[in-house]
């Protein structure tokens, strides 16, 4: 019998504290996974060690990427810490040929790590509407692309979302693909070709059946890929 998927899951850091919100590890669970959260680690042999026992990476959410920056952060984003930024790089070498979820930083992160560039702050530089509840904004839908893996996923040309962010991708980074669009143009969903890769930029762990498939993909595709 096939195990289930060990699905590692990034943290954020506050001062010298990691922390993680509770849904991340109960959306893999529901889904059939085992949710595994993930230490800072600062070499790529200890983060390849750590892949060896795992099967899929959620990186999640998370403050102001730095990465691939077009202009400067906002006063209300503040920065990634430079720990999480290199154990996240670290985290995703590693899992080069297993399934990879990013969520909002999360796909951001992959995308600026494929060499592609993000807006710091997309309603100012992109005349974007208000993506963050902090600055008003509440769901909204996204329009999925006909033939991408998100919409086997769901099987709807569109779907309503959550509103969590106020960077927001400007250049896709090479080899990744947009699979959905909120109204006013932001990128809201990216993947690879193989689709090994899955980005969104809404919270689908806060989404309850809504965001299911997501978690339900990752979990099948990391016990296929062993």
């Amino acid at each position: 019998m096939v195990g289930k998927a060990r699905i590692g899951i990034s943290t954020s850091l506050s001062g010298s504290q990691q922390r993680l919100n509770t849904h991340y590890a109960q959306a893999v669970e529901a889904a059939g996974g085992i949710p595994i959260i993930l230490p800072l680690l600062r070499s790529l042999a200890a983060a390849q060690s750590l892949a060896a026992l795992l099967d899929g990476l959620i990186i999640t959410g998370g403050p102001g990427i730095t990465r691939g920056l077009i202009g400067a952060l906002p006063e209300d984003l503040p920065a990634v810490d430079p720990q999480r930024d290199t154990s996240d790089e670290l985290a995703l070498r590693a899992m080069s040929e297993k399934p990879v979820l990013g969520i909002c930083y999360g796909m951001q992160f992959i995308n600026a790590m494929a060499g592609g560039k993000i807006f710091g702050d997309a309603q100012t530089q992109a005349a974007a509407m208000a993506h963050s509840p902090e600055r008003g904004a509440d769901e909204h839908r996204i329009q999925i692309a006909p033939g991408s893996r998100l919409q086997d996923l769901y099987d709807a040309p569109q779907i309503t979302t959550n509103s969590y962010h106020i960077q927001a991708i400007a250049a896709l980074g090479a080899g990744l693909i947009a699979t959905a669009h909120a109204d006013d143009g932001v990128i809201e969903a990216l993947e690879s070709a193989d689709g090994r890769l899955m980005g969104v930029q809404f919270h689908p762990e806060r989404m309850g059946e809504t965001g299911s498939p997501l978690f339900a993909n990752l979990v099948r595709r990391a016990i296929a890929s062993r």
